[in-house]
């Protein structure tokens, strides 16, 4: 059975949510009423050649566990800004192609990059930090974040829940500073889905495990540091790090296209 298969069939019990993580930053969430999104999906190679490019190996360590076309049976795509491992042009016209029309979810310089592939401006809501959209039983809350460069200032996270019930929260690309956790915390997110690649200027395993132990997230689990030769880490550098903050028992390591259900349940 494909992913895309099993992504339809799999039922969401009441009060949790599921998610399959499909490499990098990007994931697919899903919720007991059956409504389902996808953060930033890097299903292509696309990177491999921008890479070369600026000098760098970003050529996929391993295939894409969903092609872009069975993203059409979501319903929203959400991106946290426009870099193409994130908002992926090749992803994304492959969705178009085969029917997808969104809607979309995007801050304001990923938005313009939405619009340059010809993506109707009224099939995107534009976000930003604070803002809350509602689709279905499933809450996204746009959260602040901090870009790499100035090339797009205007990087977001999300937290992913339900009403009364749980909530993930994805840091997308952010560097670290005080102002995070303190933004964060009064949102109260019970899973981290966070960044741990510091080549890049985002957080390194010793800030994304400090970030975890000052939300007091009950989970934590790494991305962004699987696909590209030259932006990879283990992620037991991770775990180690929540070992050093105390909290080594929460972290969780996903495999791509791999379903994950919090609180976490035997299905």
């Amino acid at each position: 059975m494909s992913l895309g298969e099993q992504i339809r069939k799999h039922q969401v019990p009441a009060g949790h949510l599921t998610l399959w993580w499909l490499g990098q930053a990007g994931y697919i969430f899903k919720s007991p009423a059956g409504r389902t999104l996808t953060i930033d999906p890097y299903l292509t190679n696309s990177c491999q050649e921008i890479g070369a490019c600026a000098g760098f190996n970003m050529r996929r360590l391993v295939p894409p566990p969903l092609e872009p076309e069975a993203l059409v049976d979501l319903d929203l795509v959400v991106l946290t800004h426009s870099h193409q491992d994130h908002l992926d042009p090749e992803t994304l016209e492959r969705y178009c192609r085969a029917g997808g029309q969104g809607p979309y979810l995007a801050p304001p310089h990923a938005r313009a990059k939405l619009m340059t592939l010809g993506i109707p401006e009224q099939r995107i809501e534009m976000t930003w930090p604070g803002k809350v959209y509602q689709l279905g039983d499933l809450e996204i809350r746009t959260v602040f974040a901090i870009p790499y460069g100035d090339e797009d200032l205007t990087h977001v996270g999300y937290m992913v829940g339900l009403e009364q019930g749980p909530r993930i929260y994805l840091t997308g690309d952010t560097a670290y500073e005080e102002v995070l956790p303190k933004s964060i915390a009064p949102l109260k997110p019970d899973v981290l889905l966070t960044v741990i690649n510091p080549a890049f200027r985002n957080l390194g395993p010793a800030e994304a495990a400090r970030l975890a132990r000052l939300l007091d997230v009950k989970i934590a689990i790494p991305c962004h540091y699987d696909l590209f030769p030259d932006n990879s880490l283990p992620p037991s550098i991770f775990r180690t790090n929540l070992k050093i903050e105390g909290i080594g028992e929460r972290y969780r390591e996903l495999k791509h296209g791999v379903a994950y259900t919090f609180p976490e349940v035997e299905l």
